[in-house]
């Protein structure tokens, strides 16, 4: 009979060697052994067998030496054997076919040996080393120059991730070394792997519990999976390099926020795997710098937050869903009142205002900001004329209890007291000047002394005007009320007194005094006996103007 393929299954002792079965099996290409005592296997060096796979045997060792008698072997599989701890690849034994070799789900511990692999296994494609206890892995300069695919899933592993182990694989394309127990500390890890498209690594740690430039050796990668690896934080150029890569599983992490940028370089990429994180939200800018490209994106299980803060967001959930993988089980963890509802029943219309109450708003925001900074800043104006223009204050000189209310800077005090004071209040005529020092009602606010005791209850203003007065904010201020005094009292007068010493030129810069000097009365003060004579007589004129009295002063002044 041409027979291709024989599999042995549950043969018990019958067959715990082959030696019986060589003739039997020695033109079948493909011959398999599934749960049986098989302890060792023992064929003639002319057997055609290509593909040899003992699955459950009792085999303490790989049997190296019987197995390199088989000169066409190109498919060797020896797994899920408990007792196979030893694999010695030392020994000067070379198998010059063997493409693929599968030791999975052993108990192998071993020192693997890149340069001994190069020598016994020259034309080796496929190394599968996964799930066995130990792994041990260590920098070489030479190694199996036609590798492509390395499996060590589940291995226990030392040496990567502190050294660069691979780097002597320059034709590896794909590595997995999920769940393995590495921790990747320097940036080299992955040196040497000039060809590699396919990188799993899920399970394991990074340093810090971020990627940084971990990647930036690999620059050929299509698919990538540094799922489940506590990951806190991925630096935005943490796949800078990667522009070839199409697939990107970054899921069951910890990730709290991802750089807006981490992806803007990713334009190649259409499958990415989020879920399981602790995101919140994705901004405008994370939005516009996903790849465009991008077919499947999971982004469920996360803490994602529904307030209308997050609005962009939300939208976007909404237009993409043919993009979204499981969107079912994207839900809202915040605010409270909405946490489990699936973000695709969230109605953003509850956050949506239309462009015309949003332009009212801001008119009416703007408009109230405005009047509010222009009532602080002319509060005291606008409280006097409001008075004025309310009637509370009279045309008549009924209420008229001060001749004078004198606007001074608090320096010139002494000379008030000396000048006006002293010589007005006690001379013939007799005059009554309104002095804040003196009149001013304790308790009461300054504006409300100014316009009631001061311009309200005075027929003139007296502003004396010296070097500390224009240098006097208050006194400024004085005199602009008193200017909007007269504006609305046409009966209101401003008499000036200015002080020897005041810089002319200053006097016409400084609030534009020097047109108001011009249009009413303007005394110009000097210390000479003479000068104060005459200054006193054209001020009792100016203060005499408008003045009506009382049948008591009109005695007085008969008697003095």
């Amino acid at each position: 009979m041409d027979i291709q393929k024989i599999t042995l299954i549950c043969t018990g002792d019958a067959f715990s060697r082959t030696d019986s079965l060589s003739a039997c099996v020695n033109n079948i290409s493909t011959v398999r052994f599934v749960n049986s005592y098989l302890e060792t296997v023992d064929f003639p060096e002319n057997t055609s067998i290509h593909h040899l796979e003992c699955k459950d045997t009792r085999f303490e060792r790989v049997p190296v030496e019987k197995l390199a008698s088989l000169k066409e072997l190109r498919v060797l599989r020896i797994t899920n054997t408990n007792s196979l701890t030893d694999f010695d690849v030392k020994r000067r034994l070379t198998f010059q076919k063997l493409k693929i070799l599968d030791l999975s789900n052993n108990n192998i511990n071993m020192h693997l040996c890149w340069s001994c692999f190069r020598e016994r296994f020259s034309e080796l494609r496929v190394l599968n080393l996964s799930f066995n206890p130990l792994v041990i892995v260590q920098a070489e300069f030479i190694g199996p120059t036609k590798l492509e695919s390395l499996d060590l899933q589940h291995s226990k592993l030392r040496g990567p991730g502190l050294v660069p182990a691979f780097m002597c694989l320059k034709n590896l394309i794909y590595l997995d070394i999920s769940y393995t127990g590495i921790s990747i500390h320097t940036e080299c890890s992955f040196c040497g792997l000039d060809s590699l498209e396919v990188l799993k690594m899920a399970g394991n740690s990074f340093k810090n519990n971020q990627v940084v430039n971990t990647f930036t050796n690999v620059t050929k990668l299509k698919s990538l999976d540094i799922s489940n690896c506590k990951l806190q934080h991925v630096s935005f150029s943490g796949f800078d390099l990667l522009h070839d890569l199409h697939e990107l599983d970054i899921s069951n992490n910890k990730l709290l926020d991802i750089h807006p940028e981490s992806f803007i370089h990713l334009r190649a990429l259409t499958i990415l795997d989020v879920h399981c994180n602790q995101l919140i939200t994705l901004t405008k800018k994370h939005l516009e710098n996903l790849p465009s490209g991008l077919k499947k994106l999971d982004l469920s299980h996360n803490l994602f937050d529904c307030s209308c803060g997050c609005l962009d967001f939300l939208q976007w959930v909404k237009e993409h869903e043919d993009v979204l993988m499981r969107a079912d089980m994207m839900k809202c963890h915040s605010p409270s009142y909405l946490e489990d509802t699936q973000l695709m029943h969230f109605d953003i219309s509850y956050c949506q205002v239309s462009t015309t109450t949003v332009a009212v708003l801001v008119s009416i925001s703007v408009v109230v900001v405005l009047s509010l900074i222009l009532v602080y800043k002319f509060y005291f104006h606008l409280y006097y004329m409001m008075v004025l223009l309310s009637g509370g204050h009279s045309s008549t000189d009924h209420n008229k209890i001060y001749d004078a209310f004198v606007i001074y800077s608090s320096k010139d005090q002494v000379w008030v007291r000396q000048e006006l004071e002293g010589t007005l209040e006690s001379g013939v005529p007799h005059f009554r000047l309104c002095l804040h020092y003196r009149d001013f009602r304790p308790g009461v606010p300054v504006i409300t002394n100014i316009i009631k005791e001061g311009f309200h209850s005075s027929r003139k203003v007296i502003a004396v005007v010296s070097t500390h007065f224009m240098e006097s904010r208050w006194c400024n201020f004085e005199l602009e009320v008193a200017q909007s005094w007269q504006l609305l009292d046409s009966k209101a007068s401003l008499i000036f007194v200015v002080l020897d010493g005041v810089d002319k030129a200053v006097l016409r810069s400084k609030l534009g005094l020097f047109r108001y000097l011009r249009r009413n009365t303007y005394l110009v003060w000097k210390d000479r006996e003479v000068n104060r004579h005459v200054f006193l007589r054209q001020l009792k004129a100016s203060l005499l103007d408008g003045k009506t009295w009382t049948e008591d002063e009109l005695r007085s002044m008969l008697m003095k």
